[in-house]
């Protein structure tokens, strides 16, 4: 799994999935099967799982409603060569879902999306993923199963019901900890980071279309837990 002893795959791999705000989805055109390629914007379920907002009116969604299989590239967006930066491919089948969490989710990523997220042509989707294709830099090329890049949360039922409160919580009584986790912890730039979202291995942290995970030390499957832990970042975070 290790091409080399200092690159871990699978965590890589979940950076991107967690971090990726915009996407390139292919999918097979009807009759011909031809590829078809489009931009979109993309959030995550708890367990990482890609979710989609898309019209009916789009060719990618007349695509999927005839064959849901499609693949999924996110890139880490950084400057210079984007043939230098990170990218995951995802395979597998979209899934149409009303669920009110998928809705959520998304919107928290991806608030411009309130404005048409009703429209009676628009439907969430999310991804059953099937593989991946890392490309991380020379020697690091590495296919993956969906285990190795999803997030086990069965055993973290009271953490997941209860993130609409953390991130509630967070933004509003502690949003100078989510700056400090952010520019002290993470290196990124100043300014107004927000939480959108957490689960049981990671810390979601957004500025404007800007994602950053911040990843636990330890798995969480509690708030009472994630509230000790989220205290020890921001106390490094003071210190550094």
């Amino acid at each position: 799994m290790n091409p080399t002893p200092d690159f871990d795959p699978r965590a890589a791999a979940k950076k991107l999935l967690r971090e990726g705000r915009g996407a390139a989805l292919a999918t097979l055109m009807p009759g011909t099967g031809d590829p078809y390629c489009s931009l979109v914007n993309v959030a995550t379920a708890a367990d990482g799982a890609p979710l989609l907002l898309i019209s009916r009116l789009a060719v990618h969604t007349k695509n999927v409603l005839n064959d849901p299989r499609v693949s999924l590239m996110i890139d880490e967006r950084k400057a210079g060569d984007p043939l230098q930066g990170a990218r995951v491919m995802l395979m597998g089948t979209v899934v149409a879902t009303d669920d009110a969490d998928v809705r959520r989710r998304y919107l928290d990523r991806q608030p411009e999306a309130e404005m048409f997220a009703g429209f009676a042509d628009f439907a969430f989707y999310w991804l059953a993923l099937a593989g991946a294709h890392l490309v991380a830099g020379f020697g690091r090329i590495v296919d993956l199963k969906p285990a190795d890049i999803l997030t086990p949360v069965e055993d973290a039922g009271e953490l997941t019901a209860a993130e609409p409160e953390i991130v509630a919580h967070m933004n509003a009584d502690h949003a100078d900890t989510c700056r400090l986790y952010a520019t002290k912890l993470l290196g990124a730039a100043d300014g107004a980071w927000r939480c959108v979202g957490c689960d049981p291995e990671g810390l979601e942290l957004q500025l404007d279309r800007t994602a950053l995970r911040l990843p636990f030390p330890q798995r969480i499957r509690t708030p009472g837990v994630l509230r000790q832990v989220l205290k020890q970042l921001a106390d490094q975070a003071r210190a550094a």
